[in-house]
């Protein structure tokens, strides 16, 4: 099955994140009890949750798997599939030693005072869009939203985002909006909503090959703080306890993404390799990796891999905070601004990225 929605992934783990207490988990994908050395006998298992089924967010981790990364640094991978526990939880839980997630899910889990921290950003920047269907020749920027049906999937940062847009542009912000997760895009294709938030690398090349093409509108381009979309996150329990693990995990990923960067057609052929049931249109795999390549997504200015930077978790956490979507573990709005260099770290990456 193919992913279906990166944005129903985002509401879905904020949810199962901030809705209160940690859920009691089971043990699936725990390294308890392995060892946490690992050598070329007997290998080190680290584990990592998916957020959603497996897409082009994920290569860099089965790239590195597929070339032996992992084998050459004494590790041996565990991936854990999706499921209804969000990646979140199962790593503050000590379940996961490694989980993907995105900056708001990472900053609604540590505000509400759970054990998360950014550790890898497979993509430098955002890729979230705003979508509309192609032939809206009456929607020709953001400040044409106004008064029309948003689609969307129940995340808190949603509406206060697709607002500062659409001011930005010179529009109200005022709009209409359903809840629909994944029914979202079958929606605006149908006409029965006019517009929802979709993931340039996937969704609108996806809607093109199903006919159904899509014309959208970067968030950064009307005045939005840009966002990492696509996070690993750890805990810090599990990184002081298993910190020269955690930097021989982070090498092999490191390298991992970066072959998906220059080498985006091989890199998705290994992707779809290692989950032959999963694409039955592979054309979106390979158009996504070389969209992500091309892009600009995978490596920063510098050239670097994984990097995680400064400016960036302020000014998208600034916009999470200054609207009032952070909460503590009793739901009450956080009092003061946190200090984002506490939700990220890039001490464990290899040197050269620091």
């Amino acid at each position: 099955m193919n992913r279906l929605s990166r944005s129903l992934s985002r509401g879905t783990r904020m949810v199962a994140v901030a809705a209160g207490a940690l859920l009691a988990v089971t043990a699936c994908g725990s390294t308890k009890g392995h060892d946490a050395a690992g050598t070329a006998g007997s290998p080190a298992q680290v584990s990592i949750a998916l957020g959603w089924t497996p897409n082009t967010d994920y290569t860099g981790i089965y790239v590195a798997d597929s070339l032996g990364y992992f084998k050459k640094q004494g590790i041996s991978l565990k991936v854990i599939p999706y499921a209804s526990t969000a990646p979140e939880t199962l790593v503050a839980h000590g379940t996961a030693d490694f989980g993907f997630s995105y900056q708001a899910g990472v900053a609604y889990a540590k505000a509400a005072g759970h054990d998360v921290i950014g550790v890898f950003a497979p993509d430098q920047k955002g890729t979230y869009v705003i979508g509309v269907r192609s032939d809206r020749a009456d929607i020709a920027s953001p400040k044409d939203l106004d008064g029309k049906t948003y689609a969307g999937f129940g995340t808190p940062d949603e509406l206060p985002e697709l607002q500062s847009v659409i001011r930005h542009d010179g529009g109200r912000g005022t709009f209409n909006h359903v809840t629909l997760n994944t029914s979202a895009y079958d929606a605006v294709y149908n006409g029965k909503a006019d517009f929802t938030i979709s993931v340039a690398t996937w969704e609108v090349l996806q809607s093109k090959l199903v006919g159904k093409p899509m014309k959208s509108f970067k968030l950064t381009d009307y005045g939005f703080p840009d966002q990492y979309s696509n996070l690993i996150v750890s805990s810090s329990k599990y990184l002081t306890a298993h910190a020269d693990l955690a930097r021989r995990f982070l090498a092999a990923t490191q390298q991992g993404y970066a072959y998906a960067a220059d080498h985006p057609q091989e890199a998705a052929k290994i992707l779809i390799a290692a989950n032959p049931s999963v694409f039955p249109k592979p054309d979106l795999v390979y158009q996504s990796q070389a969209a992500l390549a091309a892009g600009g997504y995978l490596r920063n200015a510098k050239g670097q891999v994984g990097t995680q930077s400064a400016s960036l978790w302020s000014s998208y956490g600034d916009f999470l905070y200054g609207n009032g979507l952070l909460v503590d573990g009793d739901g009450k709005k956080l009092a003061a601004k946190p200090d984002w260099s506490t939700y990220y770290t890039n001490d464990y990456l290899p040197a050269g990225s620091r």
